[in-house]
Protein backbone atom coordinates (compact mmCIF):
# COMPACT_ATOMS: atom_id res chain seq x y z
CA UNK A 1 0.00 0.00 0.00
CA UNK A 2 1.30 3.42 -0.94
CA UNK A 3 0.14 6.55 0.83
CA UNK A 4 0.75 10.10 -0.28
CA UNK A 5 1.05 12.96 2.15
CA UNK A 6 -1.18 15.99 1.64
CA UNK A 7 0.93 18.99 0.80
CA UNK A 8 1.07 22.59 1.76
CA UNK A 9 2.86 24.89 -0.69
CA UNK A 10 6.19 24.72 1.20
CA UNK A 11 6.11 21.13 2.39
CA UNK A 12 7.96 18.16 1.00
CA UNK A 13 5.93 15.56 -0.82
CA UNK A 14 6.30 11.88 -0.20
CA UNK A 15 5.01 8.38 0.12
CA UNK A 16 5.29 5.34 2.34
CA UNK A 17 6.10 2.04 0.66
CA UNK A 18 5.97 -1.47 2.02
CA UNK A 19 9.55 -2.52 1.42
CA UNK A 20 12.58 -2.79 3.73
CA UNK A 21 14.84 0.23 4.07
CA UNK A 22 17.77 -1.00 1.91
CA UNK A 23 15.44 -1.98 -0.91
CA UNK A 24 13.74 1.42 -0.70
CA UNK A 25 17.11 3.21 -1.02
CA UNK A 26 17.92 1.13 -4.09
CA UNK A 27 14.49 1.70 -5.66
CA UNK A 28 14.65 5.46 -5.07
CA UNK A 29 18.17 5.69 -6.51
CA UNK A 30 17.13 3.77 -9.64
CA UNK A 31 13.93 5.81 -10.06
CA UNK A 32 15.95 9.02 -9.77
CA UNK A 33 18.34 7.77 -12.48
CA UNK A 34 15.39 7.00 -14.73
CA UNK A 35 14.30 10.65 -14.42
CA UNK A 36 17.80 11.99 -15.13
CA UNK A 37 18.92 12.58 -11.53
CA UNK A 38 22.18 11.36 -10.08
CA UNK A 39 22.92 11.06 -6.38
CA UNK A 40 25.74 13.45 -5.52
CA UNK A 41 25.69 12.96 -1.76
CA UNK A 42 24.51 10.29 0.63
CA UNK A 43 24.24 11.20 4.30
CA UNK A 44 23.77 8.30 6.70
CA UNK A 45 22.10 10.16 9.56
CA UNK A 46 22.04 7.05 11.78
CA UNK A 47 25.82 6.61 11.51
CA UNK A 48 26.44 10.33 11.98
CA UNK A 49 24.32 10.47 15.14
CA UNK A 50 26.18 7.45 16.52
CA UNK A 51 29.64 8.78 15.65
CA UNK A 52 29.14 12.41 16.66
CA UNK A 53 26.62 12.22 19.51
CA UNK A 54 26.80 8.57 20.61
CA UNK A 55 23.05 8.30 20.06
CA UNK A 56 21.04 5.48 18.59
CA UNK A 57 18.82 6.64 15.76
CA UNK A 58 16.60 4.93 13.21
CA UNK A 59 17.87 4.16 9.71
CA UNK A 60 17.65 7.53 7.99
CA UNK A 61 19.40 8.57 4.79
CA UNK A 62 19.43 11.87 2.95
CA UNK A 63 20.24 11.69 -0.76
CA UNK A 64 21.38 14.85 -2.55
CA UNK A 65 19.92 14.34 -6.03
CA UNK A 66 20.79 16.45 -9.04
CA UNK A 67 19.63 16.50 -12.62
CA UNK A 68 22.62 18.05 -14.42
CA UNK A 69 20.55 19.55 -17.25
CA UNK A 70 18.05 21.17 -14.90
CA UNK A 71 20.82 22.38 -12.56
CA UNK A 72 22.75 23.93 -15.44
CA UNK A 73 19.66 25.71 -16.74
CA UNK A 74 18.84 26.99 -13.23
CA UNK A 75 22.37 28.25 -12.65
CA UNK A 76 22.31 30.02 -16.01
CA UNK A 77 19.18 31.85 -14.88
CA UNK A 78 20.50 32.77 -11.43
CA UNK A 79 23.88 31.85 -9.97
CA UNK A 80 22.58 32.16 -6.39
CA UNK A 81 20.34 29.12 -6.96
CA UNK A 82 23.36 26.94 -6.14
CA UNK A 83 22.68 27.62 -2.46
CA UNK A 84 19.38 25.73 -2.87
CA UNK A 85 20.76 22.70 -4.72
CA UNK A 86 20.74 19.69 -4.82
CA UNK A 87 17.23 18.31 -4.30
CA UNK A 88 17.09 16.45 -0.99
CA UNK A 89 15.41 13.07 -0.81
CA UNK A 90 14.87 11.65 2.68
CA UNK A 91 14.45 7.91 3.22
CA UNK A 92 13.73 6.55 6.69
CA UNK A 93 12.11 3.68 8.48
CA UNK A 94 8.39 4.23 8.89
CA UNK A 95 6.82 3.59 12.26
CA UNK A 96 3.40 2.43 11.13
CA UNK A 97 3.27 -0.63 13.38
CA UNK A 98 5.29 -3.38 14.98
CA UNK A 99 7.24 -5.56 12.63
CA UNK A 100 6.63 -3.08 9.87
CA UNK A 101 8.81 -3.17 6.78
CA UNK A 102 7.52 0.18 5.63
CA UNK A 103 9.86 2.92 4.52
CA UNK A 104 9.02 6.60 4.15
CA UNK A 105 10.33 8.73 1.28
CA UNK A 106 10.02 12.53 1.30
CA UNK A 107 11.33 14.90 -1.36
CA UNK A 108 11.93 18.62 -0.99
CA UNK A 109 9.54 20.45 -3.31
CA UNK A 110 11.65 22.32 -5.89
CA UNK A 111 8.85 24.85 -6.39
CA UNK A 112 8.93 25.73 -2.71
CA UNK A 113 12.74 25.70 -2.56
CA UNK A 114 13.30 27.85 -5.64
CA UNK A 115 10.14 29.89 -5.30
CA UNK A 116 12.30 32.50 -3.63
CA UNK A 117 13.58 33.44 -7.07
CA UNK A 118 10.97 35.51 -8.87
CA UNK A 119 11.66 34.57 -12.46
CA UNK A 120 9.08 33.00 -14.83
CA UNK A 121 11.74 30.85 -16.52
CA UNK A 122 12.86 29.53 -13.12
CA UNK A 123 9.25 28.78 -12.21
CA UNK A 124 8.84 26.69 -15.38
CA UNK A 125 12.09 24.89 -14.62
CA UNK A 126 11.04 24.06 -11.06
CA UNK A 127 7.71 22.77 -12.32
CA UNK A 128 9.61 20.42 -14.66
CA UNK A 129 11.78 19.21 -11.75
CA UNK A 130 8.72 18.70 -9.55
CA UNK A 131 6.93 16.61 -12.19
CA UNK A 132 10.02 14.42 -12.59
CA UNK A 133 10.33 13.94 -8.83
CA UNK A 134 6.62 13.14 -8.52
CA UNK A 135 7.14 10.46 -11.18
CA UNK A 136 9.96 9.05 -9.04
CA UNK A 137 7.51 8.62 -6.16
CA UNK A 138 4.79 7.22 -8.39
CA UNK A 139 7.18 4.58 -9.75
CA UNK A 140 8.00 3.20 -6.32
Amino acid sequence: MTTHTPQTPASPFGTTIEVPFDEAVNRVTEALKHEGFGVLTTIDVQATMKAKLHLDFERYTILGACNPDLAHRALELDHTVGALLPCNVVIHEAHEGQGSTQTRIDIADPIAMLGLINNPAMQALTQDARVRLQRVLASL
